[in-house]
């Protein structure tokens, strides 16, 4: 597929800059994936349009304050080949956590990259969290070892010293509203650099709403990274060369689905980072001759959900509005049809819905 063919078009007034006052307020275009018809609706009335014996499928990862301020302070060790210029003690550096890897290491994105080497560190704050680069990458990526220095943990310095990680099309800068509301009610598990959103829209009202239904409910984790923003180069979608994304699905999650599944009652992915990881585990089972419809337990996410992917988990999606050309936006037309899809956002420029992450959602049944 070229990756033209799931482009349209959006006035930039109509992608979300905030969050509505109450989390449950959003819009919601209902999408029948049979037939391809819509109506608009109200998330608030989500519990009501539910056949009550749905399994629904959330993701309970937490965003961590992704973006860090600091300043260069040199190398941990001089020698005749590498001295330190006084720009390295001076200078503004960003850095940005893509990937949470082991023993306080993250991987990320630096600015000035072309300029920080390995071995350089950066210091947080009033000198409370230092960062040293240990390693280069593709497409810019380093890989850095923070260090606490007040007696108190990495993780909680990153939490009091990080700025929220919105999304680059949120032209603003963070505010104290987004630690709260850029992340589910029922965020548990950090590690995530950008907000599972379809579940943003939650409440514990709704929650108990849903319930009450007779709807049951299990949580699976997904790390959202850095390349769920990765735009699409090339021309053909299929080659495009996809991220991959930490997941784990527990026994209890696993003992829900394939009961779910063994019963015919409907699984219900709330949002794509559900999707990714269900059909990724899917995919496991196969790959290793399991009987079962899906393989739990901890894994990367190394599936690409591009139209004629046949779904094996999935039978419901709760998702916001995706970017035009966009791996996500190909996971949606994949799930219920391309020519649907673009025709069921058209309606949604029109009717004048909000776009992304802040924005209004469709259930698509």
């Amino acid at each position: 597929m070229r990756v033209d063919e799931l482009s349209y078009e959006l006035p930039a007034e109509l992608i979300a800059q905030r969050p509505l006052g109450q989390r449950d307020a959003s819009r919601m275009l209902v999408l029948e994936r049979a037939s391809g018809q819509w109506e608009d609706a109200r998330f608030a009335e989500l519990p009501d349009l539910l056949r009550g014996d749905e399994l629904l499928v959330f993701n309970n990862a937490r965003v961590v304050p992704a973006r860090l301020f600091g300043r260069r302070a040199g190398v941990h060790s001089q020698s005749p080949s590498r001295k330190t210029k006084r720009e390295h003690l001076t200078g503004t550096v960003e850095v940005f956590l893509t990937r949470a890897l082991e023993d306080s290491c993250w991987e990320t994105l630096v600015r000035p990259g072309r300029k920080m080497q390995v071995g350089e560190r950066v210091l947080f704050g009033q000198d409370e969290l230092e960062g040293e680069i240990l390693s280069r990458g593709e497409l810019g990526l380093r890989t850095v070892r923070f260090r606490s220095k007040n007696g108190i943990s990495v993780d909680a310095n990153l939490e009091r010293l990080g700025h929220v990680p919105l999304p680059p099309y949120i032209d603003r800068p963070d505010e104290e509203v987004d630690r709260e509301r850029y992340q589910t009610v029922y965020a548990r598990r950090p590690g995530a650099v950008a907000a599972p959103t379809a579940g943003l829209h939650f409440t514990e009202e709704i929650l108990e709403r849903i319930r009450r239904r007779g709807c049951d409910t299990c949580e699976i984790t997904l790390y959202v990274s850095l390349g769920t923003f990765q735009p699409v180069h090339e021309e053909v979608l299929e080659q495009h060369r996809i991220h991959s994304e930490s997941y784990e699905i527990g026994a209890q999650a696993v003992e829900k689905i394939l009961r779910a599944k063994k019963e015919k009652r409907p699984v219900l992915s709330v949002g794509t980072t559900v999707v990714r990881a269900l059909e990724d585990a899917a995919a496991r089972a196969v790959s290793c001759g399991s009987a079962e419809v899906l393989a739990g337990g901890r894994a990367e996410a190394q599936l690409f959900i591009v139209p004629g992917h046949r779904f094996q988990v999935v039978d419901r999606l709760l998702t916001n509005f995706h970017l035009p050309k966009s791996t996500l936006l190909a996971l949606v037309a994949a799930f219920a049809g391309k020519e649907k899809v673009l025709a069921a956002y058209a309606h949604g420029v029109e009717a004048r819905y909000r776009f992304y992450s802040y924005g209004d959602c469709m259930l698509i049944r």
